[in-house]
């Protein structure tokens, strides 16, 4: 074997021990999370490689992707200049094998089931270059979990980015039980450079984030159940006396009814404590399909163009007026 291929072996064999290293980023998931995480990426500079099992929904999320640019040039923060450079880092993939190719970063940001991630991350393990660092974008699932079903688990690390992902300035770094000192170095430095602000937490269900937050929502979905108060008041009471931007049911719906029974179904099977345990409204309302605002209704019902919040007609008698 010649040097040169020693060399090239060598090189391609070695972890990824700082940012400098990280210059093609994979992420998987085109969805609202996974487009989010291209565009800051792509942004900053970085040729991003954004799979999807489905043409459209790559074609989807180029599209919003350009419309969240056009609006941080309307609010002066980003130049027509600077949106064609970010657009033109990212390029868009079906096969999985094509868009790992070459990435030093990998960051899986599928829906939130434990089946789908592990089976991801199989792949992921098999496709990826040996040296890539493997990030999931989960809200709730062990990292440890995920990790052992890899060959790498010491490059395995939670990166879980907020919602809008181009706004919200944290990530949540969780550190499986192999993960190395480095790796979380490593991500920790990499959110910084990408105008983040990390947090370092420590693999138990839920982490921090959804531990303190799903357990507040679902506590908020049981009042309303048991005829405590309506969905506005619930919602104005946490915004207006404890300074909450958004309320709890409003959120809920943001984020997904189905992700937040996913997530309550972590917790509750992780601790083994009944305080986890979803409240039966939320279960009856995904079981009917009501999941929030991607499907036009939740607690508050959604028309496309529109910003006022109007309550579901299944909770409007239970408004005080």
């Amino acid at each position: 074997m010649s040097e040169t291929a020693i060399k090239d072996m060598a090189e391609a064999t070695t972890v990824i021990s700082n940012i400098q290293q990280i210059k093609t980023v994979s992420v998987i998931g085109a969805g609202t999370m996974g487009n989010g995480i291209v565009h800051v990426f792509a942004q900053n500079g970085y040729k991003v490689q954004m799979i999807d099992i489905a043409q459209p929904a790559l074609d989807k999320a180029l599209a919003n992707i350009g419309k969240n640019m056009d609006r941080q040039i309307t609010k002066g923060s980003l130049t027509e200049e600077q949106k064609d450079a970010a657009l033109a880092n990212i390029t868009t993939h079906i096969d999985m094998e094509g868009g790992l190719s070459g990435a030093d970063l990998v960051v899986e940001a599928a829906t939130e089931n434990v089946d789908l991630k592990l089976k991801i991350f199989k792949d992921i393990d098999r496709l990826a270059p040996a040296h890539a660092i493997l990030a999931t974008n989960t809200s709730s699932i062990s990292i440890t979990r995920i990790a052992a079903v890899t060959s790498r688990p010491a490059q395995v690390v939670g990166m879980h980015f907020m919602n809008p992902v181009p706004v919200m300035k944290l990530v949540e770094i969780i550190n499986g039980y192999a993960t190395t000192k480095e790796i979380t170095q490593v991500i920790y430095d990499l959110s910084v450079h990408i105008g983040k602000v990390p947090c370092v937490v420590n693999d138990y269900p839920g982490f921090i984030a959804n531990r303190i937050l799903m357990p507040m929502i679902n506590e908020a979905i049981i009042s309303l159940q048991e005829g405590v108060a309506g969905v506005e008041e619930i919602d104005t009471i946490m915004k207006l006396g404890m300074a909450h931007p958004m309320g709890p049911l409003q959120l809920a719906d943001f984020i997904g009814l189905d992700t937040c029974l996913s997530i309550l179904n972590v917790l509750h099977n992780g601790f083994g404590n009944p305080k986890y345990a979803p409240a039966a409204l939320l279960t009856n309302m995904v079981q009917a399909g009501r999941l929030g605002a991607k499907s036009g209704e939740g607690f508050y019902k959604y028309t496309s163009g529109s910003k006022e919040l109007v309550v579901s007609d299944s909770f409007a008698g239970n408004q005080w007026k």
